[in-house]
């Protein structure tokens, strides 16, 4: 990661989340993790946009809870939640203040701590399964809910931009786990075409 990368500012995440999402890739994530004194980084390369009340798969679909409180605040903020009683998921806080839209990191490509990240992810047998999934990039770079809501423009949790473009054309899908029954099944899930860290998933290359 190139010592000039700079974080996000603000303005960057105070956007639609369907736009956002895409504009995400290849950004690179960063905790300034107090326990081991070191920066982990993994550059983001897989995520799903999650949007509010229009929408029935977000977790803001109906209304504030205490929960969910971090997605109804300004953006620039990381909303982590626990999920299947053992995992922690973490999510970028987009648009304005009160729409509650976010987008969910879903997997990254390992940049910087990475023995750290290789200690924390004993189960992965190969560094493509290090942070292939939300759940596996969260323990990977030791986010917990003990950081939701932290800001993203001047926290110990950072994303910087270090030159490295999105990709021209990314890769898009149906969203991951969602029943196409209740009628979430939208195509906002992006990703780097061809990085091996991406998680499962459709691989089919937008436009």
């Amino acid at each position: 990661m190139a010592r000039t990368a700079r974080a996000l500012p603000r303005a960057f995440y105070a956007r639609d989340a369907r736009e956002l999402a895409p504009a995400l890739l290849n950004k690179v994530l960063v905790h300034d993790d107090a326990v081991t004194g070191v920066a982990v980084a993994a550059r983001i390369v897989e995520v799903e946009a999650y949007c509010g009340r229009e929408d029935s798969g977000s977790h803001a679909y109906r209304g504030r809870t205490t929960r969910n409180a971090t997605m109804f605040g300004p953006p620039g903020h990381l909303y982590v939640y626990f999920t299947y009683g053992m995992h922690w998921c973490a999510n970028v806080v987009g648009h304005v203040d009160g729409d509650a839209t976010a987008v969910l990191l879903r997997a990254g490509a390992p940049l910087s701590g990475v023995d750290i990240i290789r200690a924390r992810r004993q189960r992965a047998r190969r560094d493509r399964d290090l942070c292939s999934g939300p759940a596996k990039l969260c323990e990977a770079l030791g986010i917990t809910g003990g950081l939701d809501g932290i800001d993203l423009v001047r926290g110990a949790v950072r994303i910087v931009d270090d030159g490295v473009a999105p990709p021209a054309r990314s890769g898009v899908s149906t969203r991951i786990g969602l029943a196409t029954g209740r009628g979430d099944a939208h195509p906002w899930r992006f990703f780097v075409p061809g990085d091996p860290n991406v998680g499962p998933g459709p691989r089919r290359v937008n436009g």
